[in-house]
């Protein structure tokens, strides 16, 4: 879906899904043959059949959406529309699979996204933080079309992945919006999402969360646990945060450079260097 619909090359697709652009350019490969030896063709299944189909559709949506979060200026004109594309996408299957839980719950998760896109960055460029987002700049009628959507999801007494992610981000959103901190609930939320979707973004994620939580220690241990994450940007990020919150300034500022030189976004690597990440939790 993601290179034959959507468009993305092998490199893209690759960094969405954290792995080597060789690899996946080799499961490419393998998916296209096979589609092709078991004569596969594209199709629109048949409502009962849709609800077992569609995992890897949102998958993939969501990948699509992650790939172009990071294009803030719209630089990319690809990307621009291939956001537009992801979000189309998720109301579509909220319209096609109504009943769908998780399918409500990717589509909140990404309306709350969306919603901030023209916070994150100041008049001249500078990222900007979610702690230190305006929320008069959020897009409000994208917020609530994000809550309904979650509300709704909730309804089915059926949690999932999705939804949960989509509850950290709403709940990112009110912890702005109201100034009170939610810093338990949302360590208590990641580890639920840790043990729904233990990939290394949610892993790392929730580190920072227990951190923030007043937990710095034990986060810093769970960023340690992780081995395979040494070229991973967000893992050095957070452990810049972990680690300045675990009073260990000088290992946070080396862990800083070193994320700030995995980025290829300057404004990124302006915050890390700028010591960004020492901001005091919020609420405090």
């Amino acid at each position: 879906m993601l290179q034959t619909v959507l468009g993305l090359d092998a490199n893209r697709i690759a960094a969405a899904f954290l792995v080597e652009g060789k690899t996946m350019g080799q499961r490419l490969v393998r998916a296209k043959r096979k589609i092709r030896d078991a004569g596969i063709a594209f199709s629109v299944p048949d409502p009962a059949d849709a609800s077992h189909r569609v995992e890897g559709v949102l998958a993939a949506v969501y990948a699509a959406f992650g790939t172009a979060w990071d294009d803030v200026l719209g630089a990319d004109a690809r990307l621009t529309g291939l956001r537009h594309e992801a979000v189309s996408l998720a109301r579509l299957l909220s319209e096609l699979l109504p009943h769908e839980p998780e399918v409500l719950g990717l589509l909140a998760l990404v309306l709350h996204c969306e919603a901030r896109r023209s916070a994150r960055r100041d008049a001249t460029g500078r990222f900007v933080p979610l702690h230190a987002q305006e929320p008069n700049l959020w897009s409000r009628h994208l917020v609530l079309e994000a809550e309904a959507a979650l509300r709704l999801a909730a309804t089915y007494a059926t949690p999932g992945r999705y939804q949960t992610e989509a509850a950290i981000q709403s709940l990112h959103a009110h912890q702005r919006m109201t100034g009170q901190r939610f810093a338990s609930a949302l360590a208590q939320l990641y580890d639920v999402l840790a043990s729904q979707a233990p990939t290394l973004g949610v892993l790392v994620a929730r580190a920072v969360a227990h951190a923030e939580a007043g937990a710095p220690d034990a986060a810093l241990s769970q960023l340690e646990a992780l081995t395979d994450a040494g070229s991973y940007q967000p893992w050095w990020a957070a452990l810049a945060r972990v680690a300045w919150l675990a009073g260990l300034p000088g290992r946070a500022a080396q862990a800083a450079e070193t994320a700030a030189g995995l980025s290829a976004d300057p404004a990124i690597r302006s915050f890390l260097l700028g010591g960004g990440y020492r901001h005091r939790p919020t609420g405090s």
